[in-house]
């Protein structure tokens, strides 16, 4: 059984666990379905706004796929939501991600 099949099994009894929708979404983009997992991370976080992790790693996938201006408006939610938890590595991170953007 594939990670993938793991995580999709676990949550099949927990659906509502951000942490195995993020390592799907992970494992789809491993997979090289970066779609997949860009729908999944999108999902996620409309379903759980504050899942921090999410913001980084949905827009790195905006920048692969040439979606330039989803990319910058995730990394700005991202660092909104991260200033806002406190979380000035996460911020720093995204805020860098953004200005080479820009």
């Amino acid at each position: 059984m594939s990670r993938k099949e793991q995580l999709e099994e676990l949550l099949k009894e927990d659906p509502r666990d951000p942490f195995l929708h993020y390592g799907v979404a992970l494992e789809y983009a491993k997979e090289g379905k970066l779609k997949e997992a860009i729908v999944r991370l999108e999902k996620l976080i409309a379903e759980n706004e504050n899942y921090l992790g999410a913001y980084y790693q949905l827009g790195q996938f905006y920048e692969k796929e040439n979606e330039t201006e989803k990319a910058k408006n995730i990394y700005s939610r991202g660092i909104a939501l991260a200033k806002k938890q406190g979380n000035r590595k996460t911020e720093g991170e995204m805020r860098s991600a953004l200005e080479m953007l820009e």
